[in-house]
């Protein structure tokens, strides 16, 4: 699909070696927004669950975020990362929030040994960790001694509906999308249930409640795909909805790419590519120089599963949960796909909050739902 050996043009040479890009422009980005009439259902099938495990610069992840009953919250996460053959390394990374905005926060991040997938590339494992996709590909079996201050044995089965925008859940970059010479692929399960604990420190927590799961891969680097990102999570008692968006460097003419839904136990209420994420007030964070939210707002526009159109909003006010120096917490081989380059400073803001309700109008209906929010406002350019 891809032919990073043969593109010894500037184009080729940016995406592989980390170069600066010139500027290409929109018409150098296929959205998955131009393939949303291809599946407008917003089915998910079986094979999106495989890892792809591509032979050349990519980042890939399965992450699972943590809703428990209890109030903790909690993201779960593998990662796989390649540099053209050169080099892969994976990661499992746990990151435990206790309750309260003051509350303290467990961190774990541990590469892996004599990693690999099954022969049909649906399940994962590595010495002391298995994630196991069940065979009628429904839940996921984690399990994990890989770090000795940190035991996972959560089992995490989906509730309603996986959700993916088109055919393929990708963008393309490149001028001819038959020949992409980079990718950025999102496919989900929105609303999960979760059980099983997370032992800390010989501490066993409880985390039997609701999970967003997200399958993803960048296929190029991830600063040349992204210059920001914004991410929505909230679990309610009905609803899960989520929301996913990110903003191209210039080079690509600063394309917005969103996908979003909103789910229950029974249906998919609604998807679509045309919702939006706001930064309605921000303070400058002197030490990375970004500024800061502190006034998110969060809008869905969506394709009705029954043919009502659906919108959603919801806002958060407030301080930040956590920030992260994505640079002093990644694998050190993602440092190396990142790091070097000129402008790329990458931090994620993380808000949690179980005061902002989610409204959601369907057709002439209009409910209000409390649950919890995870969110994330992040900036690598």
């Amino acid at each position: 699909m891809f032919s990073w050996a043969t593109k010894a043009v500037q184009s080729g040479l940016s995406v592989v070696a980390g170069t600066a890009e010139p500027i290409y422009g929109p018409d150098h980005i296929k959205t998955v927004a131009t393939q949303e009439s291809l599946n407008p259902t917003y089915e998910l099938r079986d094979d999106d669950l495989r890892w792809r495990a591509y032979d050349y610069t990519c980042v890939e992840t399965q992450t699972w975020y943590l809703t428990a009953d209890n109030g903790m919250v909690a993201l779960v996460q593998a990662i796989y990362s390649n540099v053209l053959k050169v080099q892969k390394n994976t990661q499992f990374v746990v990151k435990v929030f206790y309750p309260g905005n003051d509350g303290k926060v467990h961190w774990s991040s541990t590469e892996l040994l004599d990693q690999g997938f099954d022969d049909e590339q649906f399940s994962f494992y590595a010495e002391n960790l298995a994630i196991v996709l069940s065979e009628d590909k429904n839940s996921y079996k984690i399990m994990s001694k890989a770090a000795q201050d940190t035991q996972v044995n959560l089992e995490i089965t989906r509730a309603g509906p996986g959700f993916k925008v088109g055919s393929t859940g990708e963008t393309l970059y490149g001028p001819d999308p038959q020949n992409p010479w980079g990718s950025m692929r999102h496919v989900f399960w929105p609303r999960t249930k979760v059980s099983g604990n997370i032992v800390i420190n010989g501490e066993k927590i409880d985390f039997a409640g609701k999970a967003l799961y997200i399958m993803a891969c960048q296929g190029m680097k991830p600063h040349h795909a992204a210059a920001r990102w914004n991410f929505v999570d909230f679990q309610g008692p009905t609803y899960s909805a989520l929301m996913m968006e990110f903003t191209t460097p210039p080079s690509y003419g600063d394309t917005v790419v969103n996908v979003a839904c909103i789910v229950t136990d029974d249906k998919l209420i609604g998807g679509g590519t045309k919702s939006s994420a706001e930064h309605v007030e921000s303070k400058l964070d002197p030490e990375p120089n970004w500024p800061q939210p502190t006034h998110l707002k969060y809008t869905w526009n969506l394709n009705g599963k029954d043919g009502k159109p659906v919108t959603a909003s919801l806002e958060y006010q407030g301080e930040r949960r956590e920030r992260v120096d994505i640079m002093g917490e990644i694998p050190a081989v993602v440092k190396k796909i990142i790091g070097g380059v000129a402008g790329t400073k990458p931090y994620i803001y993380q808000y949690i909050t179980k005061e902002s309700p989610l409204k959601i109008k369907i057709g002439d209906e209009e409910i209000t739902e409390q649950g919890t929010l995870y969110s994330e406002a992040t900036f690598i350019s």
